[in-house]
C-alpha cells in the first residue's frame, strides 16, 4: 500500500477508536414493565448522527476499492447528515469535499457542511443526483452515492458494525434478545445491515421498518415495484424517499408501520417529556412504531424486549419540528397522537385511534406474512 493510503485508514481507525461506541438508552415506561424499550443514542457520535457510522463505511470502502486516493475530491448527493458526516471525514484525510444540494437548502445546513470544509453545490432537487455524478466526472473526483452504497459498504457480519454493537449491548438486559429492533430507511443501509446481522447469527428478532409519509418505501415493500416515485419527498429530514433506492432491501424486512407525520412530531413532545431531552425528527418516526409493539407484546403477556434508535438531536431542528408556529402552518394537529402516547404511558392502555379524530391519519401495518409470494426484486436504470 501507498504511503496516504496507509495514512488514510490509520486516521479513520483512530478516529474510530475515539469515537468508542454509542450508549444504549433503557425508556421507562411504568405500565408496561414486563417488556422494555431500549434506544441506541447515534446521537453521540462526534458529528452528531447515525449517519457518521455511513460516513465511515463509505470512504473506508472508497478507499479499499481504489476510488479515493490523495487529492480526489469527495461529491455527495445530500444536504442533510449524510453530507456534515462526508464533509468531516474528508477534512479528516485533507481531502476537498462538495455536497450537491437542492435549491433552497437551509443556511444552518450549509453552515454545518462548511464547518468541516465542506462546499456547496445548488441544483433543483431533482438534479442532484444527476449532478453530483456529472461534477465527480468533470473534476475527476468520486461519486460517493450514498443511496447505492449505503447496504454494501458496512460489514453487516460484524467489525462493530451497529448491528454486533446492538445484541453485545443487550447481553445482560432481561430479555437479551430482543423481538423486535425497529429502524427506518433513508438509503436503507442500516436496515440491511441489521437485517443480515440478524440472519447471520440466527437471532430470534425480528426487524421492523417504519416509513414517513410521503415514501416510496412502504408502497414498494407490498408491490416490488422498483419504478415506484412520489412527486415530493418526506417532511421528516433524512428518511423516507420519492424513489426506491438501491439499498434499500425489503426482503430482509419482516414488518413495515407507515408512521404519519402528525405521529413523529407529537412522539418528539413525548420523548422530550420521557427522557429530558430533545431528539431529531427520524427518532420519533421510529420510536411511535417502536411503541405499538411494545403495546402488542404487552398484550401477550410475555417477557420481552423492543431496540430503536435515536438518530440524531433535536437541536437542528428547533426552527420546524419543535415550532408551534411551523407546525401548525403545516397543518399538523399533534393532539389525538400525543393524547395516544400519555395513555399508554400513564395507564399501559393503547387506545387506536378511530378515524373520527380531528388532525388524524391512519397508520398502516404490513408484515411480510401478508405478503403473496414474493417477486423477484426489479431494478431501475439510473442513468
Amino acid at each position: 500500500m501507498n504511503t496516504w493510503l496507509k495514512n488514510a485508514l490509520y486516521r479513520i481507525e483512530a478516529d474510530y477508536q475515539r469515537s468508542s461506541d454509542t450508549h444504549l438508552v433503557r425508556v421507562a415506561l411504568p405500565q408496561a414493565r414486563e417488556v422494555s424499550l431500549y434506544l441506541k443514542d447515534e446521537s453521540t457520535h462526534p458529528t452528531g448522527s447515525l449517519k457518521h457510522r455511513l460516513a465511515r463505511s463509505l470512504f473506508l470502502y472508497g478507499i479499499c476499492d481504489g476510488n479515493i486516493g490523495e487529492g480526489t475530491t469527495i461529491v455527495e448527493s445530500s444536504s442533510g447528515n449524510t453530507a456534515v458526516s462526508e464533509a468531516y471525514f474528508a477534512q479528516l484525510l485533507g481531502l476537498p469535499f462538495i455536497a450537491v444540494v437542492p435549491d433552497g437548502t437551509s443556511q444552518e445546513k450549509v453552515d454545518k457542511i462548511g464547518f468541516y470544509g465542506g462546499k456547496c453545490h445548488f441544483v433543483p432537487g431533482s438534479q442532484i443526483y444527476a449532478e453530483a455524478e456529472r461534477l465527480a466526472r468533470e473534476l475527476g473526483g468520486h461519486y460517493m452515492d450514498q443511496f447505492t452504497y449505503a447496504e454494501r459498504a458496512t460489514d453487516w457480519r460484524g467489525n462493530n458494525n451497529i448491528a454486533e454493537s446492538i445484541f453485545e449491548q443487550m447481553r445482560f438486559e432481561p430479555s437479551p434478545v430482543p423481538s423486535w429492533i425497529v429502524v427506518n430507511a433513508g438509503t436503507g443501509g442500516t436496515s440491511s445491515t441489521i437485517g443480515r446481522f440478524i440472519r447471520y447469527k440466527s437471532y430470534a428478532t425480528s426487524l421492523c421498518v417504519a416509513d414517513p409519509d410521503n415514501s416510496v418505501f412502504f408502497d414498494y415493500y407490498q408491490s416490488r415495484n422498483a419504478a415506484l416515485t412520489l412527486d415530493r419527498g418526506s417532511n421528516v429530514e433524512g428518511i423516507g424517499r420519492p424513489r426506491v433506492e438501491p439499498s434499500f432491501n425489503c426482503d430482509l424486512v419482516d414488518r413495515m408501520i407507515k408512521v404519519p407525520d402528525a405521529a413523529t412530531y407529537a412522539t418528539l413532545r413525548f420523548l422530550e417529556q420521557v427522557l429530558g431531552r430533545r431528539c431529531g425528527g427520524s427518532t420519533g418516526t421510529n420510536v411511535y412504531a417502536a411503541l405499538r409493539l411494545v403495546a402488542e407484546l404487552k398484550r401477550a403477556g410475555e417477557p420481552a424486549s423492543v431496540v430503536s434508535m435515536i438518530c440524531d438531536g433535536g437541536e437542528r431542528y428547533l426552527d420546524t419540528y419543535y415550532n408551534d408556529a411551523w407546525l401548525e402552518d403545516h397543518g399538523f394537529d399533534l393532539q389525538p397522537y400525543a393524547e395516544q402516547l400519555d395513555a399508554f404511558f400513564e395507564k399501559g392502555e393503547w387506545n387506536e385511534l378511530s378515524g373520527d379524530e380531528p388532525g388524524y391519519d391512519p397508520c398502516l401495518e404490513i408484515s411480510a406474512s401478508d405478503l403473496p409470494i414474493r417477486a423477484t426484486r426489479t431494478s431501475v436504470d439510473r442513468t
